[in-house]
């Protein structure tokens, strides 16, 4: 995997890049101007980031590993410290495939429905592999979930998710949070 240098994030014309950014030059981003990243973020080969108008909000200490998309006319934010294993898709829109209306992008929309809303996943959220989020998902702070998951409901915090529809099984320690503030208090932030 190369990375793109900064000269090149820039050009993708992104609403705000922070420090100590690396993106993949394998990735791909679309209405990058209503796409911003914070600082020590990673985004991996293969990534699909198609933001609508809502656009799409990274965080701090954020990786978005390989083959991972991130998809919807509204807002999806990864906040400070989440991750997505490789290939986890979130949405924030959807087509209606109850057969009442057209779907796809490229039937005009007076022909199709579905749903719009919001996804916001909270501090220290990290979603295994496979997983899929849908619109309106809530993944409060400290939640986990498990690979090949399907979150289509709101996810109370510290907990641990799984299946399809995916369930609370057991509670998360809550130990990170004073690993972040070690490392907050790190004057340089480094492995």
């Amino acid at each position: 995997m190369g990375y793109l240098g900064r000269d090149e994030i820039d050009a993708i014309g992104f609403a705000s890049v922070g420090r100590d950014v690396l993106i993949s030059n394998m990735a791909s981003f679309y209405n990058a101007a209503t796409i911003t990243i914070g600082n020590n973020v990673r985004i991996d080969d293969f990534c699909v980031l198609s933001a609508g108008a809502g656009g799409i909000e990274i965080g701090n200490f954020v990786h978005i590993s390989v083959g991972s998309t991130l998809i919807g006319a509204r807002k999806i934010t990864l906040a400070d410290f989440s991750g997505l294993s490789s290939h986890v898709s979130i949405y924030s829109s959807s087509d209606d495939y109850s057969g009442a209306l057209m779907t796809n992008p490229m039937v005009p929309l007076r022909f199709r429905g579905g749903a719009n809303e919001e996804v916001f996943l909270g501090k220290h959220v990290i979603v295994g592999s496979g997983s899929v989020i849908l619109p309106g998902t809530i993944i409060d702070e400290g939640v986990a979930i498990g690979a090949l998951s399907l979150v289509k409901a709101h996810c109370e915090p510290f907990g641990i998710y799984a299946g399809s529809p995916a369930k609370r099984i057991k509670e998360r320690s809550r130990e990170l949070l004073n690993l972040e503030n070690k490392l907050l208090s790190d004057p340089e932030k480094k492995n």
